[in-house]
């Protein structure tokens, strides 16, 4: 079918998966992320503006790092 299309075996394949899952879209609801948030009053002073490195030190900090 792809040759007698002129077009690759991929392209047919991707457009049918394509039409595969536009047809299941209204079927099921979308995916929503739990809010996983926690209350405080957010980073701390010199972490806002900190490397990675900083924030790693302190994540590791009196667990043998």
């Amino acid at each position: 079918m792809a040759a007698a299309e002129g077009t690759t075996l991929r392209d047919l394949i991707e457009q049918g998966l394509r039409v595969s899952l536009e047809s299941r879209r209204g079927r099921r609801p979308g995916f929503c992320l739990r809010d996983a948030s926690f209350r405080g009053n957010g980073l701390q002073p010199g972490i806002k503006e900190g490397s990675w490195e900083t924030i790693r030190d302190l994540i590791y900090q009196g667990r043998g790092a």
